[in-house]
């Protein structure tokens, strides 16, 4: 879709023209534009359509090796229907097994699906401000064990419709590599129902206590590490915004956190809440449910994004592999048909405050009155994780957040904030979090990055997995490459303007919010009792197309038997006659279809929603870039950067081997490999000092030199002697030169920079006359001359920020 350019028309003459006509003439322009391209989009998922049957047809339309015969059709007739036969009653009993499952699991309470044993550790039921929540500690299968005295990890699993679990669904899992490295594993859990009256900032509360219980069995360790899935990745943010003493780093995998973002013609549901009219559903969902909304109705969400799959593949891909399918079928279905209840209070902060209102980055989600979560006061070092196959969380939505709170990489470092995104080129959503693969070589490479991330100075990372193939064995490395702020438009086509209409459905929704709770909620609430919510949850095509294809229909109870006798006889199967290529076709035509369908429906939403929403932003935009006017920010005035450089001269040993460290990173590429990284820690890292001490002692000596380092680095070059006071200092950090320079790739600016460290320190006794003698460190200073921020401009698409609202975490 076009994006709606929101600002100031010039004239020919350059003069502002923001009159009624201006406006009009360019809304008109803009309808034009919609117009235009939803034909092309319109006419791209046509052609899209034709090449799908085009290609499927291709295999028939191939002249076969030999002629066919009336009795090699037959033959071939005879055994594709015998198979097609043996097949659907074998499909069919997999479906009732799946009805099974579901019921039996519903009477057991709905218990996480955990492919691990577990104890309860902590039941916030039971809290003074109740959730349902619990923590529960991972049991070590046999063959492996555990250190306590090994950094914790804490899995929160997403809270959107589904059930827990698929954090540790399988063995090759986030909770399996983290047990497989000997951590601690410890999973946040939750009920199928929600406590009276529970909230949202309850839960962040609970989730904080059960990390503070986890500190507590593991008091010589780091803080936790938290790994959060999809949902649980921003609930994970909350934690550390609300709590930050208590988390360590942060890892969130396929979360939303700016849900405006995305790109035009590839992530239809960011549009959902423009064209249902805001929050307004949710909230008589939660109503015809008694005060509870059904996750079913999320699940449909998802389901809907593809059709295709939903109504067809899935399924196909079942009855054509019948042999082989049914147990993958069947373990997936028992996570994806467990579906958990939430309050109407939850569900309305999460659609006002998240899906419609974007408030999460903008740092306006309350917790409480005049209380807003603000992921700037977050202290941990942050890994995000994303997926360009992911449709469900764009990268748009997983990354923009950063750009959202920080306009400028000075202003992420000005915060002392490390993060690090890490991309897969191709897997789904749900593969995240669910793929052995995935498992087996991000996340393996996460959990062991994360003993070193902590050590690395603020700014934003790119993390690359590097796979490398000898003698048949595979080897992963992992490659850090600093980047800035500004990369982070390169997820985005066409820039951001297209966000502006979503201001207008906030208003949208806020308005018709306020209807709906003044004049229908007094009114429909009353009527509902839970008895009759139950009742029609349980009719909802979700969980009906369970219980139906079950033992509870009397009309399936021969289908067991007639299925174990099929197994019992079960044909081979010929993949290559005529009646399979028909077959074959068949479903990539109807798969096709499907697409279609999708495709279609999809430029017809975008384009209504422009058409909607895109005019009311234009006559929108002229007074919110006024509003949203703020000054630029002075970076060097930050607080901590600004008391970092009051200590250029000041400092220990540590700080001095850090300082010199830090100076030759900056001369270098900006790259670092983890393996380098594993080196360097076994060559130096004792004599530095920072290993011993508490993490965050470390971070704040790495954090305040790279300010130095950053802001003034000749002034922090010169200083080092000042740094490290006796001829032992000296010779030690020489010394310890020395020895890594033969063991790392050096550029021709780190091997000058290396020799001017040498002779600021030399122990001839000539320090004054070293130092009084020019310092050649180009690359350094060009970095300084360079250095874009000491004043930077704040993203001009932000929202003007409400300065009478008072963010603050307790």
């Amino acid at each position: 879709m076009p994006r709606v350019e929101a600002g100031t028309e010039q004239d020919k003459n350059g003069a502002s023209n923001n009159g009624p006509g201006a406006r009009l003439t360019e809304v008109a322009r803009a309808q034009a534009k919609f117009t235009e391209v939803y034909q092309e989009r319109c006419t791209g998922a046509a052609q899209r359509y034709v090449d799908a049957v085009k290609a499927a047809s291709e295999p028939l339309l191939e002249r076969p090796a030999r002629p066919v015969t009336p009795f090699d059709f037959w033959r071939d007739a005879s055994d594709y229907w015998l198979d097609f036969t043996q097949r659907s009653i074998l499909y069919w009993d997999t479906l009732r097994q799946r009805g099974n499952n579901w019921i039996e699991h519903e009477k057991a309470g709905k218990p996480p699906l955990l492919d691990f044993d577990w104890e309860m550790i902590a039941d916030a039921r039971t809290f003074e401000r109740p959730a349902n929540y619990a923590l529960v500690r991972i049991l070590p299968p046999d063959g492996i064990k555990t250190d306590p005295e090994r950094r914790p990890f804490v899995v929160i699993d997403p809270r959107a419709g589904h059930g827990p679990g698929i954090g540790g669904f399988k063995q090759d899992s986030q909770v399996g590599v983290a047990l497989k490295a000997g951590h601690p594993v410890y999973c946040v859990i939750f009920f199928p129902e929600p406590m009276p009256g529970q909230t949202l900032a309850d839960v962040s509360r609970a989730e904080a206590e059960f990390l503070r219980i986890v500190g507590e069995r593991h008091p010589k360790t780091r803080k936790p590490v938290v790994i959060g899935n999809c949902q649980g990745g921003w609930a994970s943010m909350l934690i550390g915004a609300l709590e930050p003493d208590l988390v360590g780093p942060i890892v969130i995998n396929g979360a939303p956190m700016s849900y405006w973002a995305g790109n035009d013609g590839e992530n239809p549901m960011r549009y959902a809440g423009g064209m249902l009219g805001g929050t307004w559903p949710a909230l008589l969902a939660s109503d015809l449910g008694a005060g509870t909304f059904d996750g079913a109705y999320l699940v449909d969400n998802f389901e809907s994004l593809n059709p295709a799959n939903t109504y067809f593949d899935k399924y196909y891909n079942l009855f054509s592999k019948i042999d082989t399918e049914p147990e993958r079928f069947l373990e997936f279905e028992r996570w994806w048909g467990g579906f958990f209840l939430m309050d109407r209070r939850e569900i309305k902060w999460i659609v006002e405050n998240l899906f419609v209102g974007n408030n999460l980055a903008d740092g306006d989600a309350e917790w409480s009155e005049g209380r807003a979560f603000d992921l700037r006061a977050i202290k941990s070092p942050i890994i995000l994780f994303a997926s360009l196959g992911d449709n469900i969380t764009p990268p748009q939505q997983a990354f923009n957040w950063v750009a959202d709170l920080y306009p400028t990489t000075e202003a992420l470092k000005a915060n002392g904030q490390v993060i690090v995104g890490l991309m897969h080129k191709s897997v789904g959503h749900l593969g995240i979090f669910v793929s052995g693969a995935v498992a087996k070589r991000e996340h393996t490479q996460i959990v062991d990055l994360i003993e070193y991330i902590e050590h690395l100075p603020p700014g934003l990372y790119g993390m690359q997995v590097e796979e490398q193939k000898t003698n048949g064995s595979v080897r992963y490395d992992v490659l850090l490459t600093e980047r800035r702020i500004e990369d982070l438009q390169v997820l985005q086509k066409y820039g951001r303007k297209d966000e502006g209409p979503f201001k207008a459905v906030e208003k949208t929704s806020e308005a018709l919010a306020s209807a709906y709770e003044s004049f229908v909620h007094p009114f429909v609430a009353p009527m509902v009792t839970p008895a009759a919510a139950k009742a029609a949850r349980a009719l909802n095509p979700q969980r009906a197309q369970r219980w139906a294809v079950s033992d509870l229909n009397p009309f399936l109870w021969p289908l067991k038997g007639m299925a174990d006798i099929v197994r019992a006889n079960r044909a081979p199967r010929d993949n290559e006659g005529p009646m399979a290529a028909m077959e074959h076709w068949m479903a990539a035509v109807t798969s096709a279809s499907w697409d279609l369908y999708r495709d279609l429906r999809d430029a017809s939403v975008e384009n209504t929603f422009f058409r909607i929403y895109g005019s009311a932003s234009i006559g929108m935009a002229a007074e919110d870039k006024e509003a949203g006017a703020e000054q630029p920010i002075d970076v060097r005035s930050a607080p901590l950067v600004k008391e970092a450089l009051t200590h250029i001269e000041d400092g220990d040993r540590t700080k001095g081997m850090v300082r010199a460290a830090l100076l030759l990173m900056k001369a270098g590429t900006g790259r670092r490999r983890l393996s380098a990284m594993k080196r360097a820690r076994d060559l130096v890292g004792k004599e530095i000092g920072l290993i011993d001490m508490p993490a965050e002692a470390a971070r704040e000596i790495i954090r305040e030199q790279s300010y130095i380092v950053d802001f003034e680095p000749v002034k922090a070059l010169l200083a080092l002697p000042k740094l490290l006071e006796t001829p032992e200092d000296r010779r030690g950090l020489l010394d310890l030169l020395d020895r890594v320079e033969g063991r790392i790739e050096a550029n021709d600016k780190q091997v000058t920079l290396l020799g001017e460290i040498r002779r600021l320190l030399s122990e001839s006794g000539t320090q004054g006359k070293a130092m009084a003698e020019p310092v050649t460190v180009p690359l350094v200073q060009n970095q300084a001359q360079a250095h874009p921020g000491a004043t930077a401009k704040p993203a001009s698409h932000r929202r003007p920020r409400d300065h009478r609202r008072t963010r603050a975490t307790p």
